[in-house]
């Protein structure tokens, strides 16, 4: 059984390996074993975000720890996760068509137990090793963005660096939202969007705001679902490209399921689903 239904790995795994560099050979003579397929390390490396469990645990006759290593490693120097991720997003936007007018931001803190270079101490985990992410997300709640830092950083310290990445969606609209928490109730956060053009719709410290109060509950549920995958919950990676790169690989794979679920009310197609409650 696949960790997610067909309908997403599917065409996933079909536009991630088109997006993969030509392999050179080096060696006069070849290599001297036969290549494990691409295909089969990037089902292997899903699982791996879905379960959260090592490379050991994951290998099997079909493909070693080893190689699943050095594969991710060899596709996140590439940049295949991040060009994966910007692709899903663009296809959404031509289907369906993304909310840019109104954007949220928010930190969320989840447990790195391995440390590492993303990984500092958790505020609110008596002081073990913690990752925060930084994420965009826009009206709909697909992520658009996301830094990863040690979990005591600031989050107004990642607002500037988050909101920098709204320039791959150029151009957006006349007027854009951000809707921030009381954590971001600083003049400093209010320049630096102003800096940018972008408005700010941040909620006051020390007045009553519940969740349901303006556009802030999108990215709770942004939240949500990327903390459904085990690897991203409890992250084990220790270098900040492979954190970045399972980050991207789920917020692809949660766009993708987005994209079906809206594309199932307005369009038909050969294999698709009986129902839009796509897991």
């Amino acid at each position: 059984m696949p960790a997610v239904p067909s309908c997403i790995l599917d065409p996933l795994r079909e536009q991630f390996l088109a997006l993969l560099p030509a392999r050179q050979v080096a060696h006069p003579l070849g290599c001297h074993r036969p290549r494990i397929a691409d295909a089969v390390v990037f089902d292997k490396l899903v699982q791996a975000l879905v379960f959260g469990c090592g490379y050991e645990r994951l290998a099997d006759a079909t493909c070693s720890a080893t190689t699943l290593r050095r594969r991710r490693d060899e596709w996140a120097a590439a940049g295949v996760f991040d060009r994966r991720r910007t692709a899903v997003l663009d296809a959404y936007e031509a289907m369906i068509g993304l909310d840019l007018a109104e954007v949220c931001v928010d930190g969320c803190i989840t447990k790195a137990p391995c440390g590492g270079q993303a990984a500092g101490k958790s505020p609110v985990d008596r002081g073990k090793q913690g990752v925060k992410r930084s994420q965009l997300a826009e009206g709909a709640g697909l992520p658009l963005t996301t830094v990863a830092a040690p979990a005591n950083v600031p989050d107004q310290l990642l607002l500037a660096a988050t909101v920098d990445r709204l320039k791959d969606w150029q151009p957006l609209p006349a007027e854009v939202a951000v809707h921030l928490d009381a954590g971001y109730d600083y003049t400093p956060c209010r320049t630096e969007l102003a800096d940018r053009g972008l408005g700010a719709r941040i909620a006051r410290r020390g007045l009553p705001a519940p969740i349901q109060a303006g556009r802030r509950w999108v990215i709770e549920r942004t939240h949500s679902w990327l903390n459904d995958f085990g690897r991203v919950r409890r992250c084990t990676e220790r270098r900040q490209v492979c954190v970045e790169a399972y980050l991207d690989l789920a917020a692809a794979l949660v766009t993708v399921r987005a994209l079906l679920r809206a594309a199932w009310y307005r369009y038909r197609w050969d294999t698709r689903p009986r129902s839009p409650r796509i897991r």
